[in-house]
């Protein structure tokens, strides 16, 4: 009997709270724009974290003599090149990544407004029967 009132005690769902089709896809569609946006987050993160790199890469090098070969990195091998070969090389990667880095912000801002015109309908049929925030861990 005590089992039984356990059962009874637990998670008693609201009766009122009825979820349509078109409920389900509207999360389903929150869930999938929110993956998506954790990992454009994560993306540009490494994208910054590359263009800081290139421009501490372009600082160094100009405290070096005007003649010497600088040694990069490039798929399995080095290659030396002068002073301004390498800046050249340099500020043609930073543009590119900073182009990279302008492009995961406009797509990160266009997944921002889908959800939250997202969190905005469901939040106004489900109120504080629903959560879409992110657990911060």
């Amino acid at each position: 009997m005590s089992a039984r009132k356990n059962v009874q005690s637990g998670f008693q769902p609201d009766s009122d709270v009825y979820i349509t089709y078109e409920d389900q896809q509207k999360i389903n569609k929150f869930a999938r724009h929110n993956a998506k946006m954790e990992d454009l987050k994560e993306e540009l993160k490494i994208k910054q974290n590359d263009l800081k790199n290139l421009e501490d890469a372009c600082d160094e090098i100009t405290l070096l003599d005007d003649d010497a070969k600088i040694p990069y990195y490039i798929g399995e091998v080095f290659i030396y090149e002068d002073l301004e070969k390498t800046q050249n090389y340099l500020d043609e990667i930073k543009d590119k990544k900073k182009k990279e880095i302008a492009n995961l912000e406009g797509k990160c801002a266009d997944l921002k407004t889908v959800i939250s015109d997202l969190k905005t309908q469901l939040y106004a049929k489900f109120g504080s029967r629903i959560n879409l925030e992110a657990d911060e861990d």
